[in-house]
Parts: structure tokens; sequence; C-alpha cells
């Protein structure tokens, strides 16, 4: 059988196995069709955090971010294009500190942006502040390099 991948869907919180060679093909959620890998940036709630969090078998990185943070809405589209350049091998999110409090707590968020690497259930590397896309990408690249990968 091939090695096949964990990723939580963060439509409707299915655990869904999807063979890793088939990861650049788009796949979608077996219950609700939602795509797994595409290179969007999803929103997150608590469960769907603590979930894919725990549960990935893909690096997860997470921007813990607010409507009123001027540099959060800076970073946003950096983000985005970060995440296109590094799917489907990385997912990225985003949680909204003010929502979700008790979130950023648990994770010891204490000024935002911030942005934090998750793999199989651990936490990997944090960087703070808004960042361009190739910083956020480097970042990335360089702790999955150095073996979360």
């Amino acid at each position: 059988m091939a090695e096949a991948v964990k990723l939580c869907c963060v439509a409707c919180g299915q655990m869904n196995r999807v063979p890793a060679a088939k990861l650049a093909a788009g796949p979608k959620c077996g219950v609700c069709g939602a795509a797994l890998a595409d290179g969007r940036v999803f929103e997150l709630d608590a469960a769907a955090h603590d979930r894919a969090v725990r549960g990935d078998d893909l690096p997860l990185l997470v921007d813990y971010w607010a409507a009123w943070c001027g540099p959060c809405r800076m970073m946003a589209p950096e983000f985005a294009k970060a995440a296109k350049a590094m799917a489907p091998a990385v997912r990225f999110a985003k949680l909204d500190t003010e929502a979700h409090p008790a979130v950023a707590q648990r994770a010891a968020i204490r000024g935002i942006p911030a942005l934090v690497l998750y793999h199989r259930g651990r936490e990997v590397a944090r960087l703070a502040g808004a960042r361009p896309a190739a910083d956020i990408a480097a970042f990335v690249r360089s702790h999955v390099a150095a073996g979360t990968g």
C-alpha cells in the first residue's frame, strides 16, 4: 500500500487519509468534499485548530492574528502567496485570536502576528512579526528540511 498522510478537513473536522503520491492532485475530504491541500489559507476555529495540530501528518503553519492588527492585515496577502508556493507539502491556516482567545492562550501567543509551525502533533518553530512571502517560505523550508518532513 502506498504511503498515506492524514489531513484534517477544516470544514467538517473529518480526518482523511490521502496517498502521499496524490497530494498534488488536489485531494478532497471524503465526507464533505472540501479541498484538503490546494494552497489556500484555511480559517480555523478552536476545534479545527486542535484537531489539525494534533492529527495532520503534513507540516502546518498557523498564523495567529486579529482583525484590528495592522501588521496582520498587511501580511495576509504575503501569507497567502507563501501558502500557494509551498502547496501541497505544507498547509497554511489562520486563527483569529480575538474570536478564540483560549486557543491563543494555550498556544502561548504573546504578540501578533505570530507564525507557529506544527508537525505531527508538536510545535516545531515560531516566527514573530509581519514577514514577506519569501521569508515565510524560507522559515518553513529551514525547519522542514531540518527534520520535520
